[in-house]
């Protein structure tokens, strides 16, 4: 990790009362008050006990923003920051501090006082659905990209919530999937971020995870909550569940998760009280988990007065100008054959394809939000160079499921599984995708078992075939003017929507006369949840392209100067709940690329993925930016970085792989991925990543760390002198360009007298860098003996073998310029 002492340390006893204050309250409240406090009340809070002071919790989902109470589609606005993948790429933890920091505002915004996030988990795999929520490939990276967003929240007063906890790195059978990890890989990767955020950051709130860990639900593995977690690493604050990730009452509790989510409990209440009375919980680990709820509710200030939990929608121009400047630094320009900057472009601009005009923000799941605004690509491009410079040509669709109906739905509920009898209530969604919570609140409906029927109308621009989608956690049908379109009634099937709980998309096509408004009806019953209590619902409508659009957008980048080609993926393929097929752009965006190059070699191709993608066009391209999902700014941020109004200073913080099959867990065994049997083994053990093709020989298409810009760097020699207990090594860099630019300094060790099986180089530290055209400044990271370190699992400890250690420092995994040499003694260093 980047240890110069830049970040500032979250407080772990801001606003802790005196332990004997503590004490005094646990005393007061009886068995039951303290089991109140062990789950929430509903979906979104811990009930308040105003008879003693303390006040109701209310927690948001994060981490690129925070939601509230309200879904993603509508409620309260929110600003809506860069991704996770996106801040990992600015390898600029300051900076993350700061966006973590406007983040708490805006969970205050939201009437909370515990932020979910940040997500922390390793990229394993590069088709993991949720690998954009997480900083990177790398641990000491994401450890140390956690503990910026870790003090960012809480010195502002908001908790975060490090998830999580532990070994989910896919998406695949999530609740319920066995991880199977040894303890040295573990260690070196899986929880170094977890680590430091407890170590170095005090986090106050962990999340656990779904999934088991070495045969043991994450939620009851009491090795990790406890023996780890609390007794090695010394944290104090509270364990919650992911949402219905408890799944038992006594191994929960005596395990150390301190808070079921969410409410009402299906696990404690009168099932903790009985199996205290029956001696399955002792009173007193009772009483551990409500000091540690309490403890956390003192740090949010819960027992000093009520706060304010009014939701608002703060659109602040501090965070727009935040949320643009950080979408801009993490893009990474992976090719430039000095087509880019795009400064002063004199011709006509042909601006092209499926994110051109969609501005693609976020990923998908929970980390949804309902933005302020968004900022397209197109709307970028014209406030930079005018709408008179460009011309625009969609050349075809990437969606991965028909795209919603932007009109009122109209719903009515039954509490019958037919649709049969009075309708229960009558609510107005705002457009035809929706999680049906409302029914937990009309009386006489169950939310578990309960039908509905939802009517909307569409105008279709264009006569043709249409065709409409539907995928639903629970059984539908779909009418167009009352005929059958869409059937996925009785051959409803689960599959990878709404978190593994919904049914993939069934869809059919029907002919429709532009101008007609059209009646389309969704008939929805609910079916027993696998896990998650999600009923929920998505219909859409789309007109097929075609070769024509591919034709029209190849002939309009012909008659233009330059081309600006926006392809990629969107939330609904980079999404929690399910995993990529593949790491092909969706069809038929190559074929859509390979024209349009072949059309106009001016051509600038702008990827939106949330990781790797394979570019088989990429020798064809001069020019090639990955702008990831970088927040409601979107457009303007791509805007600053072709023009060159920002240089790009963005690194990978994952390799690209060539081929889907160079990838670390690429395997003829399905039980290293994705799983099989209800097991993923984590064979590849400490070698992900660029360690991987460091060990297999391989050549990635981008290695780790990579990323050009419009100057250049060029790195002098390294020099080491004693610092405290370790070590600090200054690497002298000078910007040998024209412009001001940014640069990262990374800093690799390699243990070369090894004893055990180690990478061939592991990231121990990095610095990013300013200077001036001709500048030479000195970047300084800070080693520890960990940084030379191994896990002797057989020990129990961190382990240091006498020997020689080479230090490289460079630009990427695959550009080190300058080497060091140091010696360590033997040592043992305790966990």
């Amino acid at each position: 990790m980047n240890k110069n002492n830049t970040l500032l340390r979250a407080e772990k006893d801001m606003g802790v009362m005196g332990q004997d204050r503590i004490e005094t309250l646990l005393d007061r409240l009886t068995l039951e008050e303290q089991v109140m406090l062990l789950a929430g009340e509903d979906f979104w809070s811990v009930a308040a006990l105003p008879e003693h002071g303390i006040a109701k919790m209310r927690v948001t989902d994060g981490p690129n923003g925070a939601r509230g109470s309200g879904s993603a589609t509508h409620g309260n606005t929110s600003a809506a920051f860069p991704v996770g993948i996106a801040l990992g790429a600015t390898w600029n933890p300051a900076l993350v501090q700061e966006v973590a920091g406007a983040i708490a505002e805006e969970t205050k915004s939201k009437g909370a006082q515990v932020c979910l996030g940040p997500t922390v988990n390793i990229h394993r795999c590069v088709t993991n659905g949720r690998n954009f929520e997480c900083f990177s490939e790398d641990p000491e990276l994401s450890a140390a990209l956690t503990v910026a967003f870790v003090t960012g929240l809480q010195e502002r007063g908001v908790a975060a919530t490090v998830k999580h906890f532990a070994g989910n790195e896919s998406e695949i059978e999530r609740t319920t999937i066995n991880s199977e990890i040894d303890e040295r890989s573990l260690r070196e990767v899986y929880l170094r971020p977890f680590e430091a955020a407890v170590k170095e950051a005090g986090t106050w709130a962990i999340m656990s995870s779904y999934n088991k860990l070495n045969g043991t639900y994450a939620a009851e593995n009491k090795w990790l909550l406890t023996d780890v977690l609390r007794d090695e690493w010394g944290f104090d604050g509270v364990v919650m569940s992911d949402w219905f990730g408890s799944r038992s009452t006594a191994p929960t509790v005596n395990a150390g998760l301190d808070l079921e989510m969410p409410g009402p409990t299906r696990d404690r209440g009168e099932k903790l009280i009985a199996a205290v009375n029956e001696g399955a919980v002792s009173a007193e680990t009772v009483r551990a988990r409500a000091r540690a709820m309490l403890g956390l509710l003192d740090r949010l200030g819960l027992l000093d007065g009520v706060p304010d939990y009014t939701e608002r929608s703060d659109d602040k121009p501090a965070h727009r100008a935040l949320i643009r400047k950080a979408g801009a630094e993490g893009m990474v320009l992976l090719k430039n054959d000095g087509l880019l900057p795009l400064a002063e472009p004199q011709g006509k601009i042909a601006v092209i394809g499926p994110n051109a005009k969609v501005a693609q923000i976020m990923g998908g799941g929970s980390s949804q939000l309902n933005p302020h605004y968004r900022v397209s690509p197109w709307e970028g491009l014209v406030n930079r160079y005018g709408a008179e410079r460009l011309a625009y040509a969609l050349g075809c669709q990437n969606h991965r499921w028909e795209p919603i109906i932007e009109e009122e739905v109209m719903v009515d509920f039954y509490a019958t599984m037919d649709l049969s009898g009075p309708v229960a209530a009558s609510v107005a969604l705002e457009s035809s995708v929706d999680f049906l919570y409302q029914p937990n609140g009309i009386d006489g409906l169950d939310g578990q078992n309960f039908s509905a029927r939802m009517r909307t109308q569409f105008t279709p621009t264009e006569s043709g075939v249409h065709s409409f989608g539907v995928h639903s956690a629970g059984r539908g049908r779909l009418f167009v003017n009352g005929e059958l379109v869409v059937d996925v009634w009785d051959n409803w099937v689960r599959g990878r929507t709404f978190f593994e709980e919904g049914c993939d998309e069934v869809t059919g096509q029907i002919d429709l006369t532009a101008g007609e408004t059209y009646e389309v009806v969704l008939e929805f019953a609910t079916v027993k949840a696998a896990n998650l209590i999600n009923p929920a619902f998505r219909f859409g409508v789309s007109r097929p392209l075609g070769e024509a659009g591919i034709a029209e957008a190849a002939a309009l980048a012909a008659e233009s100067e330059t081309a600006i080609l926006f392809v990629g993926r969107s939330g609904e393929w980079d999404t929690e709940g399910s995993d990529l097929e593949h790491i092909s752009l969706p069809e038929p965006q190559d074929a859509l690329v390979e024209a349009v190059l072949a059309a106009n070699p001016r051509t600038i191709v702008v990827l939106q993925t949330g990781g790797p993608v394979e570019l088989p066009w990429l020798a064809d391209a001069p020019a090639v930016l990955q702008a990831w999902y970088p927040g409601q700014e979107a457009g303007n941020a791509i805007a600053d970085v072709l023009s060159g109004a920002v240089e790009p200073s963005g690194r990978l913080p994952q390799t690209f792989p060539l081929l889907f099959a160079d990838n670390p867990t690429a395997s003829d065994d399905p039980e290293i991925y994705p799983g099989e049997n209800g097991n993923v083994k984590y064979a590849e053990g400490i070698f992900i990543g660029y360690r991987h093709y460091d060990a297999k020989k391989k050549e990635p298409m981008f290695c780790f760390g990579h990323g050009l810009g419009y100057t250049s760097f060029e790195i002098g020699s390294i020099s080491i002198r004693p610092e405290g207990a370790g070590i600090a090594v200054d690497v002298a860099v000078t910007n040998t360009g024209a412009r001001e630019g940014q640069t990262v300094v990374q800093l690799y060790v390699s243990d070369e007298a090894a004893t055990v099986a180690r990478p061939e180089k592991e990231l121990k530290g990095f610095a990013k860098v300013s200077a001036a055209a001709g500048e030479t400044v000195t970047a300084t990271i800070m080693l520890d003996d960990r940084d030379f370190a191994f896990f002797d699992a057989a020990e129990g400890c961190w382990r240091v073998d006498a020997g020689k250690f080479t230090l490289r420092a460079g630009f990427s995994a695959e550009d080190l310029r300058a080497t060091a040499m140091v010696e360590r003694e033997s040592r043992r260093i305790l966990v």
